[in-house]
Order: C-alpha cells, then sequence, then structure tokens
C-alpha cells in the first residue's frame, strides 16, 4: 500500500489548525493532527519541507519503521515541532491501518478495556462565587469531574478564568498578550475556592485544579498540603518540569495527586517522574507526543510504576487529536481520564467525528479508523490567523511562567 500524496490542510473555525492527509494508491486515506498551538506554520515548514519528500513511495502498513526512521534518521530529535509533525504522519497512518483491517482503531491495540472513558470538563469564573456558580452549570449538564480555576483578587483576569476563560484566535491573541501574576496571592486564595465548591455541592464529585507551571517545588509542596482537605482528583502541573528531580520535594511534603506532562514531547520527558514515582497521572497527548506509536509505550511504561493516563484534551488539539485519545483510552488498562474543554460548533462542522459524549462520559465510536474526518471545502472558508498564547509576568515585572 504505497503513499502515493500527502496534503496538509492549515485551518482557523475559531482556533488554528494543522491537518496531514495521507493519500494511498488503494484508495484508503487517514488523517492526523499536528497543530502546535502559536507555532503552527512551524510544523508546516517541516512537514512540507522535510519529511513528505521522503515519504511517498513507502509502505503505508509499516508504520513502526516510518515512525522510526522520521525520530531517529532526523538525527536532531525531539521538541515540540519535530514531535507535532511526526504525530500528524503517525496518526494518519493508524487512521490508514484501522481502516485496511476494517475495525475501529482500538480493536488494533487488542480491544477495549472499558465500556465508556471518564473525561472532566472546565467551570471557571472571576472569583470563588463565580466559579462555584460555573461548577453548578457543568453538574446539571451531566459531569462528573471538573477542574475549577478561578481569577485571583486585585489582579487582572488571567488563563482559565473570566474573559480569558478559552484562548480564541481573537484579534487581542494576534501578539502575546501579557498577564500578570502573583504567587502569595494565588497560594492565600486558592484553597478558600475548594472550601465553597465542596460545601456547596459535597464529596461525590471529583475537582481538578491546574496551576500552570507557575510554582517552586517547595511552593506547590505547601498548595498541595493546603488541599489535601479536599480530596481533589489531581493537582496539575505546579512546576515547571525541566527539573523532573523537584517533584521529588513536592511528593515528600504532600498525598495530593499530582499530575504533569501536557507539554513533554517523549517519554524522557517523563522517565524519572514515572520510575520513582513522583506523579499520578501522565498528562502526555498524542499530537505532542509524538504520535499514536510512542504514546502506547508511555501508557505501557507508566502502568509498570502504577501511574494512569489523563491526557490533554484543550480546545487547541483538533478533534482528531481527541478521537486518537479516546482510542487509547478505551484501550489503556492504566486509564485515568480524558481531559475535554469542547469545541465550537465551526471546529465539529470542519472535523466530522464519530466519538460522542454522553452523562459525562465519552467514546471513541466503531466507525473504521480513529473515526474523525476533516471537511476540505469547510476548511478553505476558515483560514489561517495568527495568533499566540500569552506571556507572564511577576507583579514587578519579571517574566514567568505562562
Amino acid at each position: 500500500m504505497k503513499i502515493i500524496d500527502i496534503k496538509v490542510i492549515v485551518c482557523s473555525p475559531g482556533r488554528n489548525f494543522v491537518t496531514v492527509k495521507i493519500m494511498t494508491d488503494q484508495g484508503l486515506y487517514g488523517v492526523g493532527d499536528a497543530t502546535l498551538n502559536g507555532r503552527e506554520l512551524s510544523v508546516v515548514a517541516y512537514l512540507e519541507e522535510h519529511i513528505i519528500p521522503c515519504l511517498i513511495g513507502r509502505d503505508a502498513r509499516q508504520i513502526e519503521d516510518i515512525w522510526q526512521y522520521l525520530y531517529r534518521g532526523a538525527y536532531w530529535r525531539r521538541g515540540p515541532v519535530t514531535m507535532c509533525a511526526i504525530s500528524g504522519i503517525d496518526t494518519a497512518l493508524w487512521d490508514i491501518k484501522a481502516k485496511a483491517a476494517g475495525m475501529p482503531l482500538y480493536e488494533l491495540f487488542g480491544g477495549a478495556s472499558r465500556d465508556r472513558v471518564l473525561c472532566y470538563t472546565h467551570a471557571q469564573g472571576t472569583d470563588i462565587a463565580e466559579c462555584v456558580e460555573a461548577v453548578g452549570a457543568k453538574l446539571d449538564q451531566g459531569f462528573k469531574a471538573i477542574r475549577c480555576q478561578t481569577g485571583i483578587p486585585s489582579l487582572p483576569n488571567v488563563y482559565g478564568t473570566g474573559k480569558y476563560a478559552v484562548t480564541t484566535n481573537a484579534a487581542d491573541d494576534a501578539m502575546p498578550r501579557e498577564e500578570v501574576w502573583s504567587t502569595p496571592k494565588y497560594l492565600n486564595y486558592v484553597p478558600k475556592l475548594f472550601d465553597s465548591v465542596r460545601a456547596t455541592y459535597g464529596e461525590d464529585v471529583h475537582l481538578l485544579h491546574d496551576t500552570h507551571h507557575r510554582l517552586t517545588p517547595i511552593e506547590a509542596a505547601r498548595l498541595g498540603k493546603s488541599l489535601e482537605p479536599y480530596n481533589l482528583f489531581w493537582l496539575e502541573d505546579t512546576v515547571a518540569a525541566e527539573l523532573q528531580e523537584g517533584f521529588r520535594l513536592i511528593r515528600k511534603h504532600t498525598t495530593t495527586p499530582l499530575a504533569v506532562g501536557e507539554v513533554f514531547n517523549t517519554i524522557w520527558d517523563a522517565r524519572l517522574l514515572i520510575e520513582e514515582q513522583l506523579i499520578d497521572y501522565i498528562r502526555m497527548t498524542v499530537v505532542h507526543a509524538g504520535g499514536i506509536t510512542p504514546m502506547r509505550r508511555v501508557m505501557d511504561f507508566a502502568s509498570v510504576y502504577s501511574v494512569r493516563t489523563g491526557c490533554h484534551g484543550a480546545m487547541d488539539m483538533s478533534p482528531i487529536c481527541l478521537g486518537a485519545n479516546l482510542h487509547l483510552d478505551l484501550w489503556a488498562p492504566n486509564f485515568g481520564i480524558q481531559e475535554f474543554s469542547g469545541y465550537l460548533p465551526e471546529i465539529l462542522e470542519v472535523f466530522p467525528s464519530a466519538w460522542t459524549l454522553e452523562d459525562g462520559m465519552l467514546h471513541p465510536g466503531n466507525a473504521h479508523g480513529h473515526g474523525v474526518d476533516i471537511n476540505e471545502e469547510l476548511a478553505t472558508k476558515y483560514p489561517y490567523q495568527r495568533a499566540y498564547l500569552p506571556v507572564n509576568r511577576l507583579e514587578d515585572g519579571t517574566l514567568w511562567h505562562w
């Protein structure tokens, strides 16, 4: 089954997405997500100039060999641009493989380990009262697990709260927006949020929280300890994780479950964290980790150390990525939870999907392949818009982690 053509489709139906479409001489095609939010065109160039010319004429069935060729053969390995580009190819090839086999993708992995996939969604507010109200609205929609984020008094709205609860390709993202942060104010305020949520809704709802890499290890340890009475499902991305050893300090001081990994590109970014059981959930996701091929290895490796999966699932990954994640989620014996922030209606029109959401649970569907496609004609109506993620500064002007 020879690869005869590969397209790279860039569109912006409310968000920028990079999609790879691989065509074969047997009439089958597959699609993969290669989106890198804020650096989309870098991935496009990598695909068009460096990957696609090397793949025309190759056997689309040889997924493992092609993955190794693109990863080992480049010499300059890893990094978000490289791994997103490889992911687009790898996911499209798995889509073709499952279509050729006449089965949904999860069956190729060995079949389902569960009937459906628990997911969590987001509730946020400019203050505690607004966030508590938002949690109630999500519970009314049937969600059983909710990530809670609140604005901080005397600070402007930041990521995950108020006006900026969802980043978009709007005009104010055409250049990086600068946000303001104060760790002391945050550490004093956030426990009050979870005290209020638990007092209002009780113990049955799973609660999660994202710190977005903004703390030092000892600050993260303090936060984890202060949140222990509220029995969080997890505390996410407490510190910038380049220094994996920093989690040793956090682990010594708190029993709050820890999750990290949405910005990781390879298993090497998580090796020590998993081996030393310094985290409870690995947040790596198909598009940023280099595709389905390496994600299966990450999940298997994590299972040896009782670390569960919690794939990143924000809107800046297309429904193709979510579909691929869900097939892995349904299969993985050590599945934990799947993030689901939802999609704009325009996005779902461009990317028709077999996956479904019901009563806070997802299922990838039983279409052949991973079950997500792209409407190329409709995609042309949404041209690329340059858009950046924000940057962050402390109150004294110091550039900080966003």
